[in-house]
């Protein structure tokens, strides 16, 4: 097996398009050893889902770099690292299976099905806003507040305070999904500051909860919401778990329902001829979302950590090593995809995409993004007209996430 020579991820060149890359990997070096990334990258379809259900990777990828961390590193990131932590996505079992049974309460199919009606309402009045004013950037007019503004709602936030979820969620993505460039500098800070004023707006928020229960997140995830009891076994989330969970939902649900909104566009500005599939054909939407995850999804990377020595293909991996689940390789690997980089929203909904991820780690909040893109995008494909993307689409530098800088829009 021949070495592949190591390149920069967060370099323009492959912040704007990895994949030749990544086809040289899977060819000639699927489990790379990346010292610009102090970590291996998987690249093959069938490693990365290997990988998802090995016990030798660890989720629990936050106390150990807290324990590497030199000292002046570690008074700089260690606080923000810590609040991290807690977070249900860098736990383990049994930890993570008691906080994702008591989380997935409100996740539960009925009740994200239930939301599409109103999450529908937040589409119309965004469009309303947009085509009033006439605005251009989708990614600031509709992309970006539309989940911010569902959180907020499912959490029973008051309307008016939905800005300052938007600017939290942005400034936890800072260090959640590695941002390169001008934002690096600094970052641990910012973040700290926004989730430091996160917590107390939450900690109010559950007390006023507490008090006076209602339909939202919160009250069910308490115990007292109408009609809904504790767990069976009498076990609740005590208020860090809860604002735990609720940061890890505000910071996961935005960025990737952007990135998914924003993303959708761009592919089917890209490809013409599936728009105009998907126009003729509304029942194709559901697949056709399918389809944007695999081809442009909004998480490109899930990192672990190793736990116990072992070989991968040959290759020696060591406990304390860091491993790139490449999730935009993975999906587009001719091994398992036919016509890989070929965009087709009429797909076979098998092989499945690992777009969000597979098993005991797979996003829970994958199906809220699912479900506010289908209320979504019909609506802003019918209303909205013969979309144009304006000028060249440039993608933010960061490890974790795909996500565009912006995106100027035209349409009829």
């Amino acid at each position: 097996m021949s070495a592949v020579a190591d390149q920069d991820l967060l370099s323009p060149e492959l912040t704007e398009d990895p994949l030749a890359y990544y086809a040289e990997l899977r060819a000639s070096d699927p489990v790379h050893w990346a010292p610009a990334s102090k970590a291996w990258l998987l690249t093959r379809y069938d490693d990365v889902v290997a990988a998802f259900g090995d016990p030798r990777l660890s989720s629990d990828r936050v106390r150990p770099l807290l324990d590497v961390l030199p000292a002046r590193r570690r008074a700089e990131y260690g606080p923000m690292l810590e609040i991290i932590s807690r977070w249900m996505v860098v736990t383990d079992p049994p930890a993570h299976t008691r906080l994702n049974r008591l989380a997935s309460r409100a996740f539960r199919q009925q009740r994200v099905s239930a939301m599409s009606g109103w999450i529908g309402e937040l589409v119309e009045e965004l469009l309303d806003d947009f085509v009033a004013s006439g605005g251009d950037d989708f990614l600031a007019g509709l992309a970006y507040p539309l989940p911010a503004a569902v959180i907020a709602r499912m959490m029973g936030v008051p309307q008016q305070d939905r800005g300052m979820f938007q600017h939290w969620s942005d400034e936890l993505a800072l260090v959640a999904f590695g941002a390169g460039g001008p934002d690096r500098a600094g970052r641990y800070a910012r973040a700290l500051a926004g989730v430091r004023e996160l917590q107390e707006y939450l900690a109010g928020l559950i007390e006023r909860r507490r008090r006076e229960p209602g339909e939202d997140m919160i009250s069910l995830l308490l115990g007292s919401a109408a009609g809904e009891g504790p767990d069976e076994d009498g076990d609740h989330l005590d208020d860090a778990e809860l604002m735990a969970l609720c940061s890890l939902i505000l910071f996961a649900g935005h960025e990737t329902t952007t990135n998914l909104l924003c993303n959708a566009l761009v592919v089917l500005g890209e490809h013409p001829d599936q728009r105009a599939r998907l126009r003729d054909d509304p029942e194709l939407m559901n697949k056709a979302i399918e389809e944007i995850l695999r081809f442009e999804g909004p998480i490109k990377i899930l990192i672990r950590w190793v736990v116990q020595d072992h070989e991968r293909d040959g290759r020696q991996v060591r406990a304390g090593d860091r491993v790139f689940l490449v999730l935009q390789s993975a999906n587009r690997d001719k091994g398992t995809f036919a016509d890989p980089d070929r965009f087709d929203i009429g797909r076979p909904a098998k092989p499945l995409h690992v777009g969000f991820g597979r098993g005991l780690h797979a996003c829970l909040g994958a199906q809220l993004a699912r479900i506010e893109a289908r209320a979504a995008l019909p609506t802003i494909l019918g209303r909205l007209g013969d979309i144009r993307v304006r000028g060249e689409v440039t993608w933010r530098p960061n490890i974790a996430s795909r996500a565009v800088t912006g995106l100027r829009i035209s349409h009829e």
